[in-house]
């Protein structure tokens, strides 16, 4: 039977980053910020990105709804407002020429793909692909040594 206690436990003397999170010999704090700051823009796209998703999602949904409406209104007697939705709202472009997906695909091509490329190209040239060493050696810093919720690692 095990034992529960909330009692904090020390770390142990191995209680220190990975390599994958600790800086390359020869690298300075100026480097680390740099990377660091790309790193954070590449984030930001990323949340970019997300909110792309869901504005494809919802209008693919808002015009699967819409052929609900129309159903719903030829349902109730009203075939010239049905017709009208289905017409000039159902299926309809979101820009010319363009779904959402194609939205997406032309983003992804277009900015994320290459975007995300560089950011790597820069990692691994100046700090040996390691990704995050600014919130790594933050946490670092931050962290209370010793204290069981404060490990470096897992």
């Amino acid at each position: 039977m095990s034992e529960h206690t909330d009692q904090p436990r020390p770390g142990g003397p191995d209680d220190r980053p990975t390599t994958a999170h600790t800086r390359p010999p020869g690298v300075g704090d100026a480097t680390v910020a740099a990377v660091g700051k790309l790193s954070e823009a590449l984030e930001t796209a990323e949340q970019a990105r997300g909110n792309l998703y869901a504005f494809h999602q919802l209008t693919g949904k808002a015009d699967l709804l819409l052929g609900e409406a129309a159903d719903a209104l030829r349902e109730a007697g009203h075939t010239d407002q049905a017709d009208l939705v289905e017409r000039e709202i159902v299926g309809r472009n979101v820009i010319p020429g363009h779904w959402t997906f194609q939205i997406v695909e032309s983003y992804n091509a277009t900015y994320h793909r290459p975007f995300t490329a560089v950011e790597q190209q820069v990692r691994d040239q100046l700090v040996d692909g390691r990704d995050h060493l600014h919130e790594a050696e933050m946490k670092e810093n931050r962290r209370t040594h010793g204290h069981p919720h404060h490990t470096a690692g897992p």
